[in-house]
């Protein structure tokens, strides 16, 4: 079930579209179309083009599937398990270093990470699936088990499918699985200074 999305002015439907589902149908993905939505990942911008992003992945039932599964916290495992792909999202936290200065902490690397996120989100709903970020993870475990160098971080899980009729889902899941709207345009954006 979704509700009517409107936007208070035009923009594309993608936009709209988009939205992060829990009951997922269990169906195989191709790879061609996971590697397309990792694709647009890649050409989102990034401070200094550095492209701090990292995505772990693992398709439905590969090698690398139950070790995924293990790193979600079980309120999340027990639905994205029905998930077609699922990705693990890093950043590096540090800016390279050249002649004139060694590598130092970087300011935007979350920032960066999420446009990529943004634009793997938005590529997945244009070939008819949906993504669905999740923070709840092990971050420490993903960190150690996955082999995930210190310098970056663990940002988030993401599960990827076709979502389905809310019915696979546990009661308390199904009441949710709408997408949600938004605070209007004059609630978060403000000419001039900041209002409360």
């Amino acid at each position: 079930m979704t509700t009517e999305r409107i936007a208070d002015h035009p923009i594309e439907p993608v936009f709209l579209e988009r939205w992060s589902p829990r009951a997922f149908d269990g169906s195989a993905m191709p790879v061609s179309d996971l590697l397309t939505i990792l694709e647009a990942a890649r050409w989102a911008p990034s401070a200094y083009n550095l492209q701090p992003w990292r995505l772990l992945y693992s398709h439905r039932e590969d090698s690398h599937w139950q070790k995924f599964m293990t790193l979600l916290d079980p309120y999340n495992a027990r639905w994205a398990q029905y998930a077609s792909a699922l990705v693990f999202l890093l950043s590096d936290t540090m800016m390279p270093g050249d002649g004139n200065r060694p590598p130092r902490l970087s300011r935007s690397h979350s920032f960066d990470t999420g446009a990529a996120w943004a634009q793997l989100a938005l590529q997945a709903t244009s070939l008819g699936y949906q993504a669905h970020a999740m923070a709840g993870i092990d971050f420490e475990q993903t960190q150690e088990k996955l082999f995930v160098p210190e310098r970056f971080r663990v940002e988030i899980a993401i599960a990827i499918g076709k979502s389905t009729d809310p019915s696979v889902l546990p009661p308390e899941l199904q009441e949710r699985e709408q997408a949600s709207q938004r605070l209007s345009l004059n609630e978060i954006a403000f000419a001039g200074l900041f209002q409360q």
